[in-house]
């Protein structure tokens, strides 16, 4: 370019002829060059795809914009027939790029920012349009229009989005001819992934040529530089060589551009597209950053700031403009890259004058562990810096997100927080000091105690509570607290810090503040291993937790309610006061009354109590002394006064049967019987059918295994002197009896069937089990034969109304479910009646027979159930047995 040569007359110089292959070096060249070539980028290299949406959301604009877009003929679409030298192809080419200049344009005006990039779409699919139906050049003439708008910077705040949506081109374009040179690689058969210039076939080659011909057409240099750029990758189809000598021709082209906006975005398209196809081109990437160094003087010339003045823009906000592509350039430079790089920039930079826009790109692009081993250093420079044209405090949060990312040495972190909060509490704007004092929280919770934690969030509460300021900084005020869970597990230490507190109260939005509070208390259930009394912690944590409680209302999910019982479950279980019970029952009490909008938290309670009271017992030995008898007496009342609050019914049938249990193994015989009593009068409200995850259900099995339960439990309980004998027994009957139950139901029959061996064992002379301490039936009526007699009374009862509710299924010829319910009370009289009795043995025999009448009874247990009774026969004093078995017959079904 230097010495006058045309860029199509030098680049056809440059080309070597088809017919020659690339020249051989030494063995050792050539070693090294494949080790060069197989370095891909890696995981670790963050993509151009990642920052593009963060470009577009933060460089947007409200002024009008316009795009001229070419509305030419398609002239010289087909090539010359019969043309087949290089030259005549030129001079094709020329003539068709020609057009461009030629053909009309349109320009559109006053488009909003959300047009422009919809017209920016319309020309990408355009190009995949005209590229599908076979017009190259058409292709060609839409890239280098898009290519143009790179040169305009009428609307300066919006060049980075225009950068990012016109390179989108750009890339598209550039895939579009490698694949189609690649296609015509293929034939006859595919190249190999690892091929070279001597693979690819003279026709591909001529075509891959003739496409740089084309572009070094182009009479301007912007559109020429960026869409040879986007095709670099197709130079690997004609010398191995190809990329390495172009890029340097490149960005030395780059130089060319005036405008410094303009050319530092150019130079990060550059290495964007280098890094894509040769990562391990180094120098390259130097040159170009280097190069950018030079032009840093520019952005203080005239004509900038001419240009700035015109469009009232400051020079803050204005070298806001440079940072995505000097980060870009940066951080292609800096991949990888060995230490000593640091050091080389480091002072460069010292020779700019410490150019705070180029520091800031440093810290960013630089590993963490780089930057932490010089962070004294790069304080000396961010104070020798200019902070007329980037603010300091930037640069401090630049270097904290380092230091947050790696350790600096030990003895340098204590000069470091001091250095740096002395220009983060000097910020005046709450937004700006907020975003700077978020990442040096990290730094302080990483290194050092809750005493400077604690000067921090006193900091960060005197710069926020005026004027409300941190109404606005709710995510960067929760992430400050993030932090400090992070590395603070120990909540007597959290808690004993005077400004933690006071920090949560700025939460004043409701849902954000009960946000904060979950994170919280998740923490605190993950870490907290070991049952606390810590009055510092509980009384911190009760705040929190109520905290959360209170935000529940009407409009409240039931997903979000479970959410939040439980993180308040996981707190109550972690408190205990050890031996002082009394201590553990007062915290009850109060979080009874703290807690009442969560079921499941009163549910947690009362079984916080009933166990409390088991444990007393167990200290105790089961002896109470009149303290502790009063005592767990006090737990039984707090558990039946909190019951009835509950809204879910089993909930409450379970806790009352529950707490009657424990109430009775503490012998507290009156409050077991109030709990009974209770649960009893409560069957009558038991629904017909319950809501079980969102889906109606009978409740019949859930009410049958309840009363079953409760029966096993009457066993022990002794009757009430004033309520006469099985009053329990005969309160539960009667409600089963009253019961509404379904049309086609026989639980009330099966409850009966349940409530036989029952009776059964209450007129043995030794009950099958006991609690110590507590005298039941067996002690109280030593086998009383008016206790007998009553027994024997209500089982007859029981038996009649079951035969008389076998006698009415038959009637309804409901034959499978008589022959169910005849061989289940056939079992109860096997195991648990006396078939001495001949009118109980001719029943069973009866029940036997009508259970096989219709052969629904399941064989395999009709034949084990009559091998058992034949193996009982063979017992001593079991005649009546034997006489029993021989008039029982197995039906098979027919």
């Amino acid at each position: 370019m230097l010495d006058g040569m045309d860029p199509l007359s030098m680049f056809a110089a440059e080309t070597p002829s088809l017919s020659h292959s690339s020249s051989t070096g030494d063995l050792g060249r050539k070693r090294r060059e494949k080790e060069e070539e197989e370095e891909v980028v890696g995981a670790d290299f963050e993509p151009w795809s990642s920052k593009r949406g963060e470009i577009l959301a933060r460089f947007t604009t409200t002024e009008k914009l316009s795009i001229n877009l070419f509305m030419g003929s398609d002239k010289g679409k087909a090539p010359s027939p019969g043309s087949s030298a290089v030259s005549e192809k030129v001079r094709t080419r020329l003539e068709e790029l020609d057009d461009l200049e030629e053909g009309s344009q349109r320009e559109l005006l006053n488009l909003s920012q959300q047009d422009y990039a919809n017209r920016i779409e319309e020309l990408n699919q355009s190009l995949k349009e005209a590229w599908a139906s076979d017009q190259k050049v058409k292709a060609l003439k839409i890239v280098i229009q898009c290519s143009k708008l790179l040169s305009d910077t009428s609307v300066i705040q919006f060049y980075p989005s225009k950068f990012v949506l016109i390179t989108d081109i750009l890339d598209t374009f550039g895939r579009l001819v490698y694949d189609r040179i690649w296609t015509m690689c293929s034939d006859p058969q595919p190249l190999p992934d690892s091929f070279t210039a001597d693979d690819v076939n003279d026709t591909a080659k001529e075509t891959c040529l003739n496409w740089f011909f084309k572009i070094a057409s182009i009479r301007e240099l912007i559109p020429r530089l960026y869409v040879e750029t986007a095709i670099l990758k197709c130079n690997c189809f004609l010398t191995k060589s190809g990329i390495q000598e172009t890029l340097p021709r490149l960005t030395a082209m780059i130089r060319g551009i005036g405008d410094p906006l303009v050319a530092v975005y150019a130079r990060a398209y550059l290495c964007r597209v280098g890094m894509e196809v040769a990562p391990h081109l180094k120098d390259s990437l130097n040159r170009n950053f280097f190069d950018l160094l030079g032009t840093f003087r520019q952005i203080h010339g005239d004509s900038v700031q001419n240009q700035l003045v015109l469009q009232r823009v400051e020079i803050p906000e204005y070298l806001t403009l440079y940072s995505p592509a000097i980060h870009w350039i940066l951080q292609c430079v800096a991949y990888r890259a060995p230490e000593v790089l640091l050091t080389e920039m480091m002072d460069r930079c010292k020779k700019l004058g410490n150019n705070a826009l180029l520091l800031n790109s440093v810290m960013w692009a630089f590993r963490a562990e780089f930057v932490a081993a010089r962070a004294t250093d790069f304080i000396g420079m961010i104070k020798d810096c200019d902070e007329a044209g980037f603010p300091k405090h930037l640069l401090f949060g630049s270097l904290g997100r380092s230091l947050a990312c790696a350790d600096p040495p030990e003895s340098e972190r204590l000069p470091i927080l001091n250095e740096a909060w002395k220009v983060v509490t000097k910020i005046r704007s709450p937004q700006d000091y907020i975003s700077c004092a978020e990442i040096w929280a990290e730094f302080t919770c990483r290194h050092f105690t809750k005493r400077e934690v604690n000067t921090v969030l006193a900091d960060i509460i005197r710069h926020m509570t005026p004027d409300r300021a941190f109404e606005d900084a709710y995510p960067q005020l929760q992430s400050v607290i993030r932090k400090i869970l992070t590395y603070f597990h120990d909540f007597s230490v959290l808690f004993s810090m005077e400004r933690f507190l006071p920090f949560l109260d700025m939460f004043q939005k409701d849902s954000v503040r009960v946000e904060v509070c979950r994170s919280i208390m998740e923490v605190f259930i993950k870490h907290q291993l070991e049952p606390t009394r810590d009055p510092v912690i509980l009384n911190a944590l009760l705040h929190v937790c109520k905290t959360m409680h209170d935000s529940v209302n009407a409009l409240t999910l039931e997903d979000e309610k479970r959410s939040l019982a439980l993180l308040i479950n996981g707190f109550i279980h972690m408190v205990s006061f050890g031996r002082d019970f009394e201590q553990q029952l007062s915290f009850c009490v109060e979080a009874r009354a703290t807690f009442c909008n969560l079921e499941p938290v009163l549910v947690q309670l009362i079984h916080t109590v009933n166990q409390l009271a088991m444990e007393t017992r167990r200290v105790m030995r089961g002896s109470h002394s009149r303290k502790t008898a009063a005592f767990v007496r006090a737990c039984a009342a707090y558990s039946f006064i909190t019951i009835p609050s509950l809204s879910s019914i089993f909930c409450r049938l379970s806790l009352y049967l529950l707490s009657g249990q424990v109430a009775l193994a503490n012998q507290c015989l009156s409050q077991a019987d109030s709990f009974l009593k209770a649960a009893v009068s409560l069957l009558p409200e038991v629904p017909r059918s319950i809501s079980v995850e969102g889906k109606l259900r009978s409740s019949e099995n859930f009410l049958l295994d309840f009363i079953n339960n409760f029966l096993a439990t009457l066993l022990v309980v002794p009757d009430h002197p004033e309520h006469g004998v099985l009053y329990l027994v005969r309160g539960l009957l009667n409600m089963v009896q009253d019961y509404t139950w379904e049309d086609s139901s026989d639980a009330k029959v099966k409850v009966y069937i349940s409530a036989m061996p029952l009776l059964a064992a209450m007129s043995q002379e030794t009950y099958l089990y006991s609690i110590p301490k507590v005298d039941s039936n067996e002690t109280l009526y030593g086998g009383d034969p008016k206790f007998i007699a009553e027994i024997n009374k209500l089982c007859e009862t029981l038996i009649g109304q079951v035969v008389d509710h076998l006698k009415v299924l038959g009637r309804d010829e409901n034959v499978r479910r008589q022959g169910a319910l005849a061989f289940s009370l056939f079992g109860c009289l096997l195991a648990h009646g006396d078939l001495r009795n001949n009118k109980l043995n001719q029943l069973a025999v009866n029940l036997w027979n009508l259970s096989h009448k219709h052969g629904n009874c399941d064989t395999r247990t009709s034949v084990r159930t009559l091998e058992y009774i034949k193996h009982q026969a063979k017992q001593p004093d079991m005649t009546h047995i034997s006489d029993m078995v021989q008039r029982l017959a197995l039906q098979s079904r027919t």
